[in-house]
């Protein structure tokens, strides 16, 4: 028993000592019981080393690839803005036509509906269910801003309204803008917006 507790009580000591030392100052290296993979095998930039053909441990770019960064971040069509700028483009930098339309009902429907409503005047099921507050889509605020500024909206979210970046890739975006911006005039048009050979169908 005495000598169990003489090497327990030695055990003891050796790690207040080891572990007792940590923060203090000098020039020899650390103890290190595990390394964390802090001591690894690996290339180091600008060195030479005999693994690749040329000697040369950086790899050139996949041809063909584009760098995640300027200038693949800084086109209207990814960020909503003018490039260079902060200030958001007025209309949607992708062609409006029939299909993206249709991606874009399909789209909202399933992600912008349940809060704003098949009209996205802001009667969804979420504001049946209690939820105060839901914007209606057709408010003369929301009508009026830059189709920039909704994109950078649905990507980055707006007060209790969440990101949607991460689930619609920009395409897609640009199609709910797109769609929504139909509904809107839908909603707000006036009879002068309709071509005049429509016109005296809708009188009836």
């Amino acid at each position: 028993m005495r000598y169990v507790l003489l090497i327990f009580a030695l055990t003891v000591a050796l790690v207040v000592v080891i572990a007792g030392s940590r923060g203090g100052i000098s020039r020899k290296p650390p103890i290190q019981i595990f390394s964390d993979m802090k001591k690894q095998m690996k290339l180091l930039p600008q060195k030479d080393d005999g693994f690749f053909a040329d000697g040369r441990d950086w790899r050139l770019p996949v041809a063909g690839t584009i760098a995640r960064g300027t200038p693949y971040q800084d086109w209207p069509v990814y960020t909503g803005r003018v490039s260079g700028l902060t200030n958001f483009i007025e209309t949607i930098p992708v062609p409006v036509t029939e299909q993206l339309l249709a991606r874009g009902r399909q789209r909202f429907e399933i992600n912008c509906l349940p809060c704003h409503g098949p009209a996205a005047d802001g009667n969804g099921v979420t504001k049946k269910l209690g939820m105060p507050t839901v914007a209606n889509l057709h408010d003369k605020r929301i009508v009026e801003l830059a189709d920039g500024e909704l994109f950078n909206t649905v990507t980055y979210g707006k007060g209790l309204m969440g990101a949607y970046g991460p689930n619609l890739v920009p395409q897609d975006r640009w199609a709910v803008i797109a769609y929504l911006r139909a509904l809107q005039r839908a909603q707000l048009g006036m009879l002068d917006d309709v071509p005049a050979q429509f016109q005296a169908v809708l009188k009836k």
